[in-house]
């Protein structure tokens, strides 16, 4: 009788603990989509979030502003519910990111191109209207440059005014407000404004292909002795920096200069103004697509995934005329839609890089 009373106790301690444990695991468990990355793509995740959380019987995904190289990272470190659902960039995930979150036990990422964005070089309205070339950007903004003797050698950045860099432009001095390094932004900036301007000198290009290493050295250094200023992830701060001081420029997505644009212009680059049709033909020289990456382990552990996807990749979002195209994306051409809507609704994982 004892021991079938001491049996009957154990079990009882076993079940109630059992109980307690479920009970804990399940309030541990999230109730809302956790969203991290890119500032830029930052406005349009937000006004989706928002519509997904008033239409739905879903929370309001919570988004924080963290850098694209920033919320891979924090996307990458595995698939526990204390790591992000989704992750936006402004650049495409990089192969050494990829591999970081197949080591970390991330191994079925879902990738949605969600449409384009223009790099701009803005400044105030109070001030002339910049017309600047990819080659101007670089012998501004890089830490080396070209001997400007002509010599086919590097030497420390000399220019410390526009006019110094190219006689058409302003006496001004050289200041740009720009991203950090773990900016999506920053990454596209330097590849497509510094490197577009550097392989203006023939003996830089043809370096590519002898020392790849190099080459990406020279395009991809900034100046630290104040011409370029990192002014971290919050683009709103830059345009209210560049409206108090008329002479800087600031770099930033092409959706913060249709949002402010009664207080900032974008500069020409090669003669080509940041407008809308110029980003979507791909006429603007500094352009680039922006993504999300969705975590396939959390899909049904935190509730609302899908129905967030399909909000995102619903015509009336991203489409010619959806509400996101009134804020500033530049939609995909239809057949991307297409494709990039079946793969986020099917879920397909992204095979490599």
């Amino acid at each position: 009788m004892f021991h079938t009373l001491s049996r009957l106790f154990c079990l009882s301690v076993a079940v109630t603990g059992l109980l307690s444990w479920s009970q804990f695991s399940f309030a541990a468990e999230r109730d809302y989509i956790s969203i991290v990355g890119s500032s830029t793509v930052y406005p349009f995740a937000t006004v989706v979030a928002e519509t997904f959380g008033r239409t739905t019987h879903f929370k309001t995904p919570k988004i924080e502003s963290t850098g694209s190289g920033g919320g891979l990272k924090l996307f990458c470190e595995g698939v526990s519910l204390n790591t992000p659902d989704i992750t936006n960039a402004s650049r495409r995930i990089k192969k050494s990111e990829f591999d970081r979150c197949r080591a970390n036990g991330v191994k079925e990422i879902v990738e949605v191109k969600i449409g384009y964005d223009g790099i701009v070089i803005a400044n105030s309205i109070k001030a002339p209207r910049m017309k600047l070339t990819r080659r101007d950007i670089f012998l501004a903004l890089a830490k080396n440059v070209p001997d400007p003797s002509g010599a086919e050698r590097l030497v420390p950045n000399p220019y410390r005014t526009w006019k110094d860099v190219n006689p058409s432009l302003p006496a001004e001095k050289i200041e740009v407000l720009g991203p950090p390094p773990t900016s999506g932004t920053r990454d596209a900036f330097v590849e497509l404004a510094m490197e577009g301007g550097a392989k203006t000198f023939p003996w830089i290009k043809t370096m590519k292909k002898k020392n790849k290493h190099h080459y990406k050295e020279i395009c991809h250094t900034l100046r630290e002795d104040g011409a370029y200023i990192e002014a971290g992830e919050n683009d709103n701060l830059i345009v209210q920096k560049l409206e108090a001081n008329p002479h800087r420029l600031g770099i930033f997505g092409f959706s913060f200069l249709d949002q402010n644009s009664d207080m900032i212009q974008g500069s020409l680059v090669d003669g080509v103004a940041p407008e809308f049709e110029a980003i979507a033909d791909g006429s603007y020289p500094i352009s680039r697509p922006l993504f999300f990456y969705v975590k396939k382990a959390h899909v049904g552990k935190v509730p609302g995934i899908p129905e967030y996807l399909r909000e995102f990749t619903a015509e009336k979002t991203w489409g010619p005329d959806g509400y996101l195209a009134d804020r500033g994306l530049i939609p995909m051409p239809d057949r991307e839609r297409e494709k990039f809507r079946h793969d986020a609704l099917n879920l397909v994982p992204l095979e490599g890089i």
